[in-house]
């Protein structure tokens, strides 16, 4: 056990305070539990390694020592930013700055309003862009069907279809900013699907009609089509603003040295940024950030892998490589779990149809180690119809989906798509999508994936009595959103991701620093606040350009984060204030009290003591 005091609370050093609380809050090798006692005033830190917990409290190892409320200070500054974005944007707030995003999807679009507060004026920090959020604290989202591609032979109904999603955006925008509020619209995987005619039509329609009815800054270079590899960036981005990874590195953070492709820029050390793995129905995407320069050994990988990797900038000074990143992402088409298992059940039927009279009747079904035990299915294509049993074997199973990853050359797809390389001894990997399905809604072991222990829960789920797992399904074991078709076919999707992580992509079995989520601090992360991150990032410069206009630019970057958040830290000051006050004081009456007790105690060990005296004189006497 071990706990920072405080003996002597007028000699409070803040930092110090911060420093302790922050390694707690941010260590990843040392677990700890915090306990607050309200009547003691401090903390109790209990930690497994007393000597990381000794270098953190320097203040007095010797004593055991108290945090008292100050602790408060640093921890609401670490979070005031993520409560502030599940807070109702205060739309009354003339410094605030707005932005709109609109996703024009297959399936339909959907419109996203962010906002961010000045810049604080340092050229190496990124605008804290957070999803604005109505008086009742929801975000401020709308969504339209179906897509916007659907209008190929329409285009000049594009700007009336968008009229809901901008109305609806307009509308919780103050009305004095809309001529400042950026507008994007982005179209993704249906758009691209057209021609590039058909495209152009329903773009120009946007870029004509839009400014007639909005006043948003909107131009034509600000609605396009883009591409799965721009998609991928863009959540990238996401993902990692939203975790923090854009921020300057502190002591206890991961970092990673990065190489800049221009030979006339050093090497740098900055926080380790995070790649996220998403499997969907569909498709797989990854992306990851390469820090090294990549040595290609031909001209051919050359050319393969500039397709697959991105560099780019985020900050506002192109002079500036803090923030200028090389991503790794790429798109695999056919790879997500339900078309996965489509191919897989494809190569079943027509290999069964070519030489096998097993599966043509459901007596004499084609046993199928990727369905659980003592399962009946049935595969149909056209008018003809193959019977499945399943055996619920994982091991086979995984050697069954194995060839369904195409490798070549120890890379992913018949065509050999180029992978650049992993770090997997300093990186980490967010999976979404099935990656969590797969670990959550039947197996219930989210959170970190460790593949020994995956392995076996997915061997035991397999090898399950399909009657069994469907009880437990009745009896509400499972996630609420386990339904019959994820118990029929997760003991497939478990092998496809496994094989998939470790024969794809080839995460070594050991690797220990991936995690599978569906949210990211409670919220969905879209592509579009990445989206928005990048098309903005020059929008600082206009910022530094009038704070140099006003009389004491040294104080102005300062100034604005102050002006925004001197309510919030002048109620944390004022709390440490009377925490310090209220200590010293029940200090002063608990000494007090310890000096009577001590007075009465003398008197007591004086009047003993002369009894006992008289006592041993009495005899003689």
């Amino acid at each position: 056990m071990f706990r920072c005091n405080v003996i002597q609370p007028t000699g409070l050093i803040i930092l110090q305070l911060r420093d302790c609380i922050k390694y707690l809050l941010r260590s990843y090798n040392h677990s700890y539990l915090a306990f607050y006692s309200p009547a003691r005033f401090h903390f109790t830190l209990s930690f497994k390694h007393k000597t990381k917990a000794q270098q953190c409290g320097k203040i007095n190892t010797n004593t055991e020592v108290l945090i008292i409320k100050s602790a408060l200070l640093s921890l609401c500054v670490r979070y005031l930013s993520i409560a502030e974005s599940m807070e109702a944007t205060d739309t009354e707030n003339p410094l605030l700055n707005y932005g709109v995003v609109v996703d024009c999807g297959s399936s339909g679009s959907r419109v996203f309003v962010y906002y961010w507060p000045p810049h604080n004026g340092n050229p190496h920090t990124l605008l804290d862009i957070q999803q604005m959020r109505d008086k009742e604290r929801k975000p401020v989202v709308l969504k339209i069907k179906p897509g916007i591609s659907t209008l190929a032979k329409t285009p000049t109904a594009a700007s009336d279809y968008l009229q809901p999603l901008l109305s609806f955006a307009a509308a919780h925008v103050p009305k004095s900013k809309h001529k400042e509020t950026p507008l994007y619209i982005l179209c993704t995987a249906g758009m691209r699907l057209l021609p590039e005619s058909e495209q152009a039509a329903i773009l120009e329609d946007v870029v004509s009609d839009v400014p007639l009815e909005f006043d948003f800054l909107f131009s034509e270079s600000h609605a396009e089509v883009i591409s799965g590899k721009q998609e991928g960036v863009y959540a990238w981005i996401g993902i990692n603003f939203v975790l923090g990874r854009f921020d300057h590195a502190d002591e206890e953070d991961a970092t990673v040295e990065v190489t800049p492709s221009s030979q006339s820029h050093h090497p740098i050390s900055r926080r380790r940024t995070v790649g996220i793995m998403d499997m969907g129905g569909a498709s797989l995407q990854i992306a990851y950030e390469v820090p090294g320069v990549i040595s290609f050994s031909s001209p051919q990988q050359e050319e393969a892998g500039k397709s697959v990797l991105a560099e780019f900038n985020l900050g506002c000074d192109v002079e500036h490589t803090q923030h200028v990143y090389r991503v790794y992402v790429t798109t695999f088409l056919g790879f997500g779990g339900n078309m996965a298992r489509q191919r897989y059940e494809d190569q079943l039927f027509n290999s069964t149809m070519r030489s096998s009279a097993l599966g043509l009747s459901a007596e004499q079904p084609l046993l199928d180690p990727c369905l659980p035990a003592g399962l009946s299915d049935s595969v149909l294509r056209g008018n003809r119809t193959l019977h499945l049993r399943g055996q619920g074997e994982w091991s086979r199973c995984q050697e069954a989906v194995r060839p369904f990853l195409g490798l070549h050359n120890g890379t992913m797809s018949p065509g050999g798509v180029y992978q650049a390389p992993i770090n997997f001894s300093n990186s980490e990997f967010y999976g979404f999508s099935e990656f969590y399905y797969c670990m959550e809604d039947v197996l219930r072991i989210r959170g970190t994936y460790d593949s020994r222990k995956y392995s076996r829960a997915a061997s035991d789920y397999c090898a399950t009595q399909w009657s069994i797992l469907k009880q437990r399904l009745d009896n509400k074991l499972f996630s609420q959103q386990a339904d019959i078709n994820r118990l029929k076919y997760q003991c497939f999707k478990s092998a496809w991701m496994f094989e998939v992580l470790h024969s794809g992509f080839r995460f070594p079995v050991d690797y220990s620093n991936l995690k599978t989520t569906q949210l990211v601090y409670d919220r969905e992360v879209q592509w579009t606040l990445g989206a928005i991150l990048f098309k903005t990032r020059f929008l600082p410069l206009r910022d530094l350009q009038q704070e140099s206009l006003r009389p004491n630019p040294n104080s102005s970057w300062l100034r604005s984060s102050f002006v925004y958040n001197h309510h919030v830290l002048s109620v944390c000051i004022l709390v440490v204030a009377l925490s310090i006050l209220l200590y010293v004081l029940r200090l002063r009456r608990i000494h007090q009290r310890e000096q009577r007790q001590n007075e009465v105690l003398n008197l007591l060990w004086v009047e003993e003591g002369e009894g006992a005296l008289r006592a041993l004189l009495s005899p003689s006497i």
